[in-house]
């Protein structure tokens, strides 16, 4: 989901990440009916497959200091990548995706808005995009439902109406990882009841797939050892001619790795007695 998200706000949808790493899963908790599922403020830090460092936060009211709370938060993830001494060769771009339930600039009409450091006369790039701040505000976001045409617009109007969808009209629906979200977000507007009764369904489900999965693996594992014993069975009645009953009752009992082991001890028996010695040293006891 957050790939998807990032690719939508970052890349314009294109898909350029492929994979990431979360390093502080967030868990927002039980909310009552109704509310913003997601806290007043929320941080999310991820590392790209290409190292970059991307620092989401979700602003829902105006807090002083906020402008200096982004640049901290910027400069402090790409600083605390290095240990003391590292060389400033191991940096990667830092990138901070913010997302406010406000309008911050007043005299603009993008809803989303990217900065990168410019030179103040002749607005030419330095630092080769090393430190990017890219804002969403929510409330400049006007399209309806059936305007919706961008993997972005998809997951903005999400962000904005989640907490009014019951269940995924069809063109978000199209789009899996917003299908997922919405799931997710339902299940966090519930009742205290209405959630333990869907979580008992779901350890129900799960219980009942683990003992599907556990008697298929029972079924394997017993399919072998018993294709296994009359292998060895076989190669001893070719080597020595009728095997006593006593013997293979004692292969019979005999561990699944250790059926295996004596398959390949076998033409280093000279005798019955070898086979009677093996048995001795590898019968479970």
């Amino acid at each position: 989901m957050l790939i998807s998200f990032l690719n939508a706000i970052i890349y314009g949808g294109k898909k350029v990440i492929q994979s990431l790493t979360i390093l502080n899963p967030f868990n927002p908790g039980q909310l009552s009916r109704g509310e913003w599922p997601f806290a007043p403020n929320l941080d999310i830090k991820a590392v790209l497959v290409d190292g970059s460092i991307v620092v989401i936060e979700m602003q829902v009211a105006r807090m002083a200091g906020f402008n200096k709370r982004v640049a901290y938060n910027l400069a402090k993830a790409y600083a605390n990548q290095l240990e003391t001494g590292e060389d400033y060769l191991l940096l990667n771009p830092a990138i901070a995706v913010t997302i406010t339930d406000f309008i911050l600039f007043e005299k603009r009409d993008n809803f989303i808005n990217k900065f990168v450091f410019k030179e103040e006369t002749k607005n030419f790039e330095c630092l080769d995009k090393q430190l990017r701040l890219i804002f969403l505000e929510l409330p400049k976001f006007k399209k309806a439902l059936s305007e919706l045409n961008s993997l972005t617009d998809k997951w903005i109007y999400f962000l904005k109406e989640a907490n009014r969808l019951d269940s995924i009209p069809e063109n978000l629906g199209e789009v899996s990882e917003i299908e997922k979200a919405l799931n997710i977000a339902n299940r966090i507007n519930m009742t205290v009841e209405e959630l333990d009764i869907v979580e008992r369904r779901a350890i129900a489900m799960q219980d009942e797939r683990g003992r599907i999965t556990y008697a298929e693996e029972q079924g394997e594992e017993k399919g072998r050892l018993n294709q296994t014993i009359a292998l060895v069975i076989r190669l001893l009645k070719k080597r020595f001619g009728e095997i006593p009953a006593t013997i293979g009752s004692q292969i019979e009992d005999l561990l699944l790795s250790d059926l295996e082991s004596l398959t390949e001890d076998i033409l280093d028996f000279n005798s019955l007695e070898d086979l009677e010695s093996w048995l001795h040293e590898h019968s479970p006891s």
